[in-house]
């Protein structure tokens, strides 16, 4: 018999912010099938300045609602937090927390990161009211590299001053792009002028044209994903790191990320799946004689369930008022007398 030794070589997606739900789309669509943990931060689809609430668009023409039956939002709103950011990639979660909630990964994983929002130098704003440091990030990603959490990762920033973002980063088989360089804006694209915003950022939007075009047989690689927004598109200048990843961007392919692959190997060896009879007999023979031992169940004595309904209640016993409540009594009456008289008593009574 030949067995077919499979090693997973899973895809896992960590997203945040706005439009990374078309990216989430744009995956789900090349059936390329990937574990996603999507975190957006803004409800932009029940947002009272939304003219077709229960939808969001990445295109003018609003061809396609991105925000479909089929999208599944894992932290939303005030769960995105820095804490709980890091607390995904690390694996310091509570124990009841769901799957969905959790990055599934370990030694074997090529994991994505895709982070948009609002940026500076060496910083991503959370919420506008935190942010996560490139140091912290370096950190959380050496966190993970030595707890086996990942195989290979691809990080994407889509913000200002993007590439500030990956400068701190130190640990194995990491790849890193970012829309802008030190010192440059991220620019968006897609103006919809009746709610006065931009529907996409630049990068993101021919990242996602790019994507487009990608199925499970393609053998696109690295350095096509390094060119899909030159300054003349994207008005910034892209960057990308490679030193601290093993292999040659040219032999990666992008299926390797933006998908899940299962590496299957053949190996000749052959085994025994018949069970052993005799040994299976003697189990079976051994738990049949140990019931035999057993002694039978008895049932505790308990009253007759007649008895029980008819019997009667019993009488509580008389206590006397103890002497608090006595001392009491006398205080009032003794304030009544003080206040009214007897001479009062007859209206009373």
């Amino acid at each position: 018999m030949q067995l077919l030794c499979s090693s997973h070589h899973s895809c896992l997606l960590c997203v945040r912010i706005k439009q990374n739900i078309s990216l989430e789309v744009a995956i789900q669509t090349t059936g390329l099938f990937c574990h996603i943990v999507l975190m957006l931060a803004d409800d932009m689809a029940c947002n009272p300045r939304n003219p077709k609430p229960a939808t969001v668009f990445s295109h003018k023409n609003m061809e396609l609602n991105v925000y479909g039956d089929d999208v599944e939002v894992d932290y939303r709103s005030y769960e995105v937090t820095v804490e709980n950011f890091l607390r995904v990639l690390t694996g310091r979660i509570p124990p009841s927390t769901p799957r969905s909630k959790r990055l599934l990964s370990d030694d074997r994983s090529n994991i994505l990161i895709y982070m948009t929002g609002h940026g500076g130098n060496g910083f991503l704003k959370f919420q506008d009211s935190e942010e996560i440091t490139n140091i912290e990030l370096a950190d959380a990603f050496e966190q993970m590299w030595q707890k086996r959490r990942y195989n290979e990762l691809l990080f994407i920033i889509d913000t200002c001053q993007g590439a500030s973002m990956y400068e701190r980063f130190y640990s194995p088989n990491i790849m890193a792009l970012a829309s802008s360089q030190v010192g440059e804006d991220s620019l968006s694209h897609q103006p919809d002028p009746a709610i006065g915003v931009h529907l996409m950022d630049r990068y993101t939007f021919y990242v996602l044209e790019f994507l487009e075009e990608i199925n499970p047989a393609s053998q696109t690689n690295m350095n096509d994903l390094f060119q899909v927004c030159p300054r003349s598109l994207c008005v910034s200048t892209p960057g990308h790191r490679t030193d601290l990843f093993q292999r040659d961007p040219k032999n990666v392919l992008i299926t390797d990320f933006f998908g899940s692959v299962r590496k299957v190997e053949i190996t000749t060896e052959t085994i025994s799946l018949q069970p052993d009879l005799e040994i299976v007999e003697s189990r079976y023979k051994k738990d049949w004689m140990d019931e035999e031992l057993m002694e039978p169940l008895k049932y505790a004595e308990q009253l007759p369930v007649a008895q029980i309904i008819h019997q009667k209640p019993k009488l509580k016993d008389w206590h006397p008022p103890g002497g608090f409540i006595l001392g009491l009594w006398a205080l009032i009456i003794m304030v009544f007398f003080k206040t009214y008289g007897i001479k009062h008593m007859k209206f009373i009574f």
